[in-house]
């Protein structure tokens, strides 16, 4: 297959979510004032939240504010690519044309990758949203940031989290009901992963945790390129640990997917509701 071909199935993926999304206006406005709301709750929390302790972990120069908007806002991708998958494929068998789609001569990856883009994307508005109300608002000025260092932690963090999302939707795609082990999973990163306090500040054993699980990398290289204005040296560490992360969880996952659906052929309940 072409990398055209492949390129306008992705873009028709994209598509048929968006002209879905675009029914629901209201509560795409609705989402733009929840953020305002969001990020004007962590600026007045941030007032109170003050240590010796947790201002020697952050990044220089940068306020607990900071810290906490880009954890928040961020965080997010680990959630979406654990639910958007499954999203798809549950939209898909509500639908009936789960089948359909699964015999048809695309390949599976661009199947997978295709379903995931229209909700990356909308993700990408909503951070850009959570930025710019504290930009405009709340004295967050991440001027001197690394944006291509911002990005390309981005871009890997998501190939990292994606394995995990494509694994946790062979569950949903074998068993037909939600996987409640990436709940589990999101509150373990939640956790140890740094999203509204260094994992610094953790005892030893939860440090040792953290160093296991995608998100703190994620979330490290983030907040090092848009508060702590490093280097593309400075993010190197973390830009390779989501780069191994991902390396071995995409062809895993694509492995687990693709016996997942062998088996519910096989099984007769590929369409099952």
């Amino acid at each position: 297959m072409s990398f055209v071909r492949t390129l306008r199935k992705v873009v028709a993926f994209f598509r048929r979510d968006f002209a879905i999304a675009r029914g629901y206006r209201g509560a795409f406005l609705i989402e733009i004032l929840e953020a305002f709301f969001g990020v004007a709750t962590f600026y007045y929390l941030s007032r109170f939240v003050q240590s010796p302790e947790l201002s020697s972990a952050l990044p220089a120069g940068s306020s607990y504010f900071a810290f906490a908007l880009v954890g928040f806002a961020f965080f997010d991708y680990l959630s979406v690519s654990l639910t958007a998958f499954d999203a798809s494929i549950e939209e898909a068998r509500q639908n009936r044309t789960l089948e359909a789609l699964l015999v048809t001569q695309t390949p599976l990856p661009v199947i997978l990758a295709g379903s995931a883009v229209y909700p990356f994307a909308a993700l990408a508005m909503r951070t850009c949203v959570y930025l710019g109300w504290g930009i405009l608002f709340f004295d967050f000025s991440p001027r001197s940031a690394n944006w291509p260092g911002a990005i390309v932690v981005l871009l890997a963090s998501i190939l990292a989290f994606a394995g995990l999302g494509i694994i946790s939707a062979s569950y949903s795609l074998l068993f037909r009901r939600g996987n409640p082990a990436k709940w589990l999973f999101l509150g373990v990163s939640g956790l140890v992963g740094g999203m509204m306090y260094p994992v610094s500040v953790l005892p030893e054993p939860l440090r040792i945790l953290a160093r296991l699980i995608p998100i703190t990398y994620a979330l490290e290289g983030m907040r090092a390129a848009l508060l702590g204005r490093a280097s593309w040296a400075e993010l190197g560490p973390s830009i390779a640990a989501l780069l191994i992360f991902a390396a071995i969880l995409i062809p895993l996952s694509f492995a687990i997917f693709a016996w997942a659906l062998r088996r519910t052929k096989i099984t007769g309940t590929l369409t099952h509701i």
